[in-house]
This record gives structure tokens, C-alpha cells and sequence, in this order.
């Protein structure tokens, strides 16, 4: 029984912290508003957005109010999950709220690396979809940062390949080695 609900938890919180990360995500890159993508999202998440902005001002133009719901969603979800686990968080406050942390940083980078993918792809068979302006402007940080250094071979642009490779060496090294370091000061409860 315990499986089904931490499933459970995990796709609907699991959902609901992706569409605050995404919120956050599309203002930081100044995605269009009018946009399909933008409009769901604003209309999924307005009911905690819009009071929690009254206790939580942005900051230097970023909607500092979306990411810090995604953290609390993400620490809540955490929180359930290891006392489902049958394990106790006891006085363990401060590895919850770091493992909350890493797991929103790796929903972070599949983020990235599923926008670089579709980017890509849709640069060869459909290089005038609406949905490009969109794509483009989440992942034009991470690509201008190599296509500085690496020249198009062939006339193909080869950055997208290198940022999700540096998206995969994050998520082996310092995400995953984080989280499972954090996990491990969970003790099982008697």
C-alpha cells in the first residue's frame, strides 16, 4: 500500500514542482507569455503563485516566488516519501532540505537536456514551428555558451551535443552522488 501512495505522490507533487520550475524557468528566460506552454502553466499554478508573490517579491526581474514553491513542494515531497520509507527524519532537517535542493537542480537539468533534444530535432524537420521561439529561448544559454568555441562542421551546429553531454556528467557526478549521500543519513524507524 505504501508503494502506491509514495507513486502516487510522486506524480502528482512530482508534476506540480515541475510546473513551478517551469514557471520560474520561462520568466528567467523571457519566454513569450502568449505561448500554449506558457499559458498552461501560468493557469496550473496561478492559485499559489499569485498570493505567495505578496510574502515572496521577485528579485532582479526573476519570480523568486515559483522557484521557492518547487523547493517546498519538493521538501514536502521528500518528507513523505522517506517517512512512507518507513525511515525517520528525526533531527535530520538540514539533509531534507539539501536533498529537496538536489532534486530540484536534476529536474532542472532534464529540463535543459529535454528542451536541447526537441530543439535540435525540430531544427531539422521543422525549423519554422511556432513551438521554436519558445525552444530557443530556453536553450540558447547553454548553447551560445559552446557554439563561442566550436565552429559548425559541415554546416551542423554540434553544441546541442555537447550540452547534453555536460548535462549527463552533471547529473553522474554531483547530483546523484549528492542525493545518495543525503538519502544515506535517513535511519530506518524500529
Amino acid at each position: 500500500m505504501n508503494q502506491s501512495l509514495i507513486f502516487l505522490l510522486e506524480t502528482f507533487l512530482g508534476l506540480f514542482a515541475l510546473a513551478l520550475l517551469l514557471r520560474f524557468y520561462l520568466q528567467a528566460v523571457r519566454a513569450p507569455a502568449r505561448n500554449p506552454l506558457s499559458s498552461f502553466i501560468a493557469a496550473l499554478t496561478d492559485f499559489v503563485v499569485i498570493p505567495t508573490r505578496r510574502a515572496i517579491p521577485g528579485l532582479w526581474g526573476y519570480d523568486l516566488s515559483s522557484l521557492v514553491l518547487a523547493w517546498a513542494v519538493e521538501i514536502v515531497l521528500v518528507g513523505m516519501v522517506v517517512t512512507l520509507g518507513g525511515y525517520q527524519i528525526g533531527a535530520y532537517l538540514l539533509p531534507l532540505l539539501l536533498l529537496a535542493a538536489a532534486r530540484l537542480l536534476r529536474l532542472f537539468i532534464y529540463i535543459v537536456m529535454f528542451a536541447t533534444i526537441v530543439q535540435a530535432v525540430l531544427s531539422w524537420v521543422n525549423p519554422y514551428s511556432p513551438a521554436m521561439s519558445i525552444l530557443t529561448g530556453m536553450t540558447r544559454p547553454f548553447l551560445r555558451l559552446f557554439q563561442r568555441y566550436i565552429p559548425p562542421v559541415g554546416g551542423i551546429d554540434l553544441s546541442p551535443l555537447f550540452v547534453l553531454v555536460v548535462c549527463q556528467l552533471i547529473l553522474m557526478w554531483p547530483v546523484l552522488s549528492l542525493e545518495t549521500a543525503l538519502k544515506s543519513v535517513f535511519v530506518r524507524a524500529p
